[in-house]
Formats: structure tokens, sequence, C-alpha cells
């Protein structure tokens, strides 16, 4: 077999470092989605609760990263939550009551495609939330992810970044798609412009609510099958589970990392 058809493998242990853009994508994906199958199946027997939460620019993969991790899962013990904007009456409540109510039960896994870390980028750029509210979030949200731990919900904090000129070919490719017309939003329009200051927002974001027992997790995703397969990787690498395949199980340190401060300077995290 070509070198360049078992790339995948080296010295015995999975290297998906180049397989990117190969045929072999879809067999790597598979195998990490059986292991998914399995923790789904070890959750369910002991009754842990997993909330993943995604987070990212628009076009930077959050959708597709998604789609990969629950395609094989059980619908029943399985949620994505994707919430629109909120209603009236949901702007008069409590900021993290409209989340509240999707956290997971014991038994289930919860993906949130954005979650209350809205506050701390959109709202913030845009304007729809006012200096205090913002402050108020940032202030407490990192209690209210102490008490999520304390209830027994485990959860995972993955930001996908992207740079500038990925994000302007994506949204050109999204515009151009009529299959992915659904995705267009107003908010697209004005996501280059205001480039700079979703940097600003998002470093904010991260110096302020990433911690020891809270990271977030930077996944370098101008490379798409590469961002899931190591998002995926990096996410099993956390669990415990019958069966696990440690072998498959080695995520690549330059493409998904727990953010440091340093990060804002060194190059690891677009400017």
């Amino acid at each position: 077999m070509a070198k360049n058809e078992r790339n995948y493998e080296k010295n015995g242990q999975a290297s998906y470092s180049g397989i990117a853009d190969t045929k072999h994508y879809k067999e790597a994906i598979r195998h990490l989605q059986i292991e998914l199958v399995k923790v789904q199946r070890h959750v369910v027997e002991t009754g842990s609760k997993i909330l993943i939460v995604f987070e990212g620019r628009d076009t930077a993969g959050k959708d597709g990263t998604i789609r990969r991790f629950v395609k094989y899962l059980n619908p029943r013990e399985t949620r994505v939550v994707a919430l629109a904007k909120p209603s009236v009456q949901e702007l008069s409540q409590w900021y993290f009551q409209r989340y509240v109510k999707h956290l997971p039960s014991a038994g289930e896994m919860v993906f949130f495609n954005r979650s209350w870390y809205n506050r701390a980028g959109v709202e913030k750029v845009m304007g729809f939330c006012s200096d205090d509210e913002y402050e108020e979030f940032m202030t407490t949200v990192p209690y209210f992810e102490q008490m999520l731990r304390h209830a027994g919900i485990h959860l995972f904090k993955y930001y996908l970044d992207i740079d500038r000129h990925e994000q302007e070919t994506r949204l050109e490719a999204r515009r151009d798609n009529p299959l992915k017309q659904w995705k267009m939003s107003a908010m697209d329009g004005v996501a280059l412009a205001h480039w700079d200051d979703y940097s600003l927002a998002r470093n904010q974001m991260f110096l302020r609510t990433s911690s020891p027992e809270s990271p977030w997790i930077i996944v370098k995703a101008d490379n798409k099958k590469l961002a899931r397969m190591n998002l995926i990787q990096h996410f099993l690498m956390q669990l415990e589970y019958p069966g696990k395949k440690h072998e498959i199980l080695h995520p690549d340190p330059d493409i998904v990392f727990p953010f440091l401060e340093d990060d804002l300077h060194n190059g690891r995290i677009a400017p």
C-alpha cells in the first residue's frame, strides 16, 4: 500500500496530521465516531451529564463539527441546542434562564451551538447588551459554571478559531451555495467589518472566563477536517470509558490546546 494511503498510522498509533484531504478522512472519523458511541453507552449506564459548548466566529465550522459528533449517537440521549434570538419575555428574564432549561439530565449529552457566551461576543460587539449587562455576565459566569460542575455536569468549552482570510472565503462560499442559504444572517454582512472588535471581545472572554476548572480549549479551524478530528480526539481523551482505544487518540497540540494568556501574543490565535 502506498505511503500516502496509510499516513494516518505511525508507529502503531494514529497520526491524522496529513490526511485531511484524502479519502482516509472518512475512515479516521469513523473510528472516532465508534469511540463516541462507546462514550454515550457509558454516559447512559452511569447517569453522567455531558455538556459541550461550541463557540467561534461565523463560519468557524461549529455546525459541521457537531454533525460529526452526533451522527451515530442515539437521539434519545443526545440533544443539539441552537437558540434563536431571545424573545421579549426572555429578555426580561435572568440572563442564564433560557439556557438552564436545556442543560443535560442524567444519561444525556447536550451540544450547545453557541451558548451564554453570546453576551461576551456578538451582544458586546453589536451593542445588543449594555455595558452593565456585559460586566455582570463576565463577573458571574464563572460562578454559574461552578454551579454546573457542582451539579455533576461535565462542561467542555471549545472555541473554533479561524483567520480573517478564511472567514472571508467561507462567507463568499456560503453566499454562493444555495444549499447553505439557511445559514445566512444579518450578522454575516458585518462579521468582517467588525473583525477587530470580535477579536478584542474574544480575548477578554478568554482572559476572564478561562480557568483550570473550566478552561477554554482553542481549536485551530482553518482546516475543517483536521479541526474536527483533533477536537473529537481531545474530547475523548478527557473521559474514561470501557473499551477506550488510546492508540487512536493523539490530538495535535498545535491544533487543539488549552488557552494561555501568551497565546494572545505568540501567533497561536488569529489576531
